[in-house]
């Protein structure tokens, strides 16, 4: 049998992508090969049930492959996956980051190889962010710089797949993005399971605004810098203060809210209330007018009756959302919110229809206020690149994929902005 490099599959986060691109690196260096490896997903049931489906598929592809179930899944269902006949070894999140791990997986280890390492990730102090320095497309990379989670909302499986919070040193953190730009990219995405929570563990306690200041301040050829998911109740005013002066960082935040509706987000063990969000968005467009919102909101998290969805509704409207991720709620076993009282399946579908009609719209009403005017745009391929607020444009000629260039913005489609060279 001839020796092939290994496969991977990711499902799941950016986190997860940035991961699997340091395991490619650890399997390359420990020689793994004729290996499938499947970093999973765990945030709903539906993403177990896709990841199983994923690898009984997998398998019937490679049918002489070892093949290795990891991530978030595997860390909170080891057993689930070790009782599938298709599946060799079972990996968790912290042992998915160690050289050794790899090692033993290689042709020529001597000694045998367990086939569950899933250890306790609430004893995991590290992360592993210095294994590579990101990963991404020609022009954008992502840099994880914070992984696992201090909080407990209760539909959340993912603290007992990721751990507790733990953050990268800053300096770690800029000599990485150094390295990015003066590998030619242009725009760096900070990530993490619970971004603002970074620095908490660190000595002297910085915030997610001083990283940020930091990055900005010493790695001044960097052209812009994008903020993933966060936390809004916890952004600091430091952080507040970069977005109205510093022009490098985007005017684009998406924001972890779940829910319009007080009762609900005290049921979630949410740390928010309506009224934060509200005054957050309003604090925001008074220091940067051309902020763009996206959000995460659940459909039919249980108890939540009409009226209560209908707050989730309006608060769209209200902070002026345009990206919404919506989520049709799935019990997961293990979590306190299992143990509600659940909505019908069939309205919590309707729900999520709705909130996802609704976020088309606020799309297409964004997009068409943008006409007319001029963006710089950051070339994702030599007719496509997405503006500061992350807004998608065509253009109809060739463009430097990887750098910023003055579009001006022609049409709009329900989806997409159509532009040419300013």
């Amino acid at each position: 049998m001839s020796l092939k490099p290994p496969v991977f599959a990711t499902l799941g986060c950016r986190l997860n992508s940035y991961e699997t691109e340091a395991m490619k690196e650890l399997c390359a260096t420990a020689g793994v090969k004729n290996a499938v490896i499947v970093n999973t997903c765990a945030v709903t049931t539906e993403a177990v049930r896709k990841a199983r489906q994923e690898i009984r598929k997998l398998r019937r592809a490679h049918p002489d492959a070892r093949l290795v179930v990891t991530g978030c899944a595997a860390q909170t269902e080891p057993q689930l996956f070790a009782a599938m006949a298709e599946v060799d070894h079972v990996i968790g999140n912290s042992e998915k980051m160690k050289p050794a791990t790899w090692v033993a997986m290689a042709p020529d280890y001597v000694g045998a190889t367990e086939a569950v390492q899933v250890d306790d990730i609430m004893s995991v102090t590290e992360t592993a962010g210095h294994l590579i320095d990101g990963f991404g497309t020609r022009s954008r990379a992502y840099v994880q710089v914070q992984n696992g989670c201090d909080h407990r909302c209760t539909f959340c499986i993912i603290p007992y797949g990721r751990g507790n919070s733990r953050s990268v040193p800053a300096g770690v953190i800029v000599d990485q993005i150094k390295r990015l730009v003066d590998r030619g990219y242009n725009e760096i995405v900070l990530t993490g399971v619970d971004l603002t929570s970074w620095g908490a563990d660190l000595p002297a306690t910085p915030r997610l605004g001083h990283l940020v200041r930091r990055i900005l301040k010493l790695v001044p050829d960097l052209a812009r810098l994008r903020i993933s998911s966060i936390d809004s109740i916890e952004v600091d005013p430091a952080l507040m203060q970069a977005l109205a002066e510093e022009p490098r960082l985007m005017p684009h935040l998406h924001l972890s809210l779940q829910a319009g509706d007080d009762m609900i987000l005290k049921r979630m063990k949410r740390r928010h209330l309506r009224d934060d969000v509200l005054r957050f968005c309003d604090k925001v467009r008074l220091l940067r007018p051309d902020m763009t919102f996206g959000a995460d909101i659940i459909a039919g998290f249980p108890t939540e009756t009409d009226a209560m969805f209908e707050n989730s509704v309006k608060l769209v409207d209200e902070c002026g959302l345009t990206w919404l991720h919506v989520f049709p709620y799935s019990a997961r076993p293990g979590t306190p919110a299992a143990r509600m009282p659940q909505i019908d399946g069939k309205k919590i579908k309707v729900r999520a229809a709705r909130l996802r009609a609704i976020g088309d719209v606020q799309i297409a009403k964004h997009l068409a206020n943008q006409v007319g005017s001029t963006h710089r745009v950051l070339m994702e391929n030599p007719r496509m690149g997405r503006t500061e607020q992350f807004a998608e444009v065509e253009v109809r000629t060739d463009m430097p994929v990887g750098q910023v260039v003055p579009i001006s913005i022609t049409g709009a489609t329900a989806r997409t902005l159509s532009g040419r060279a300013a």
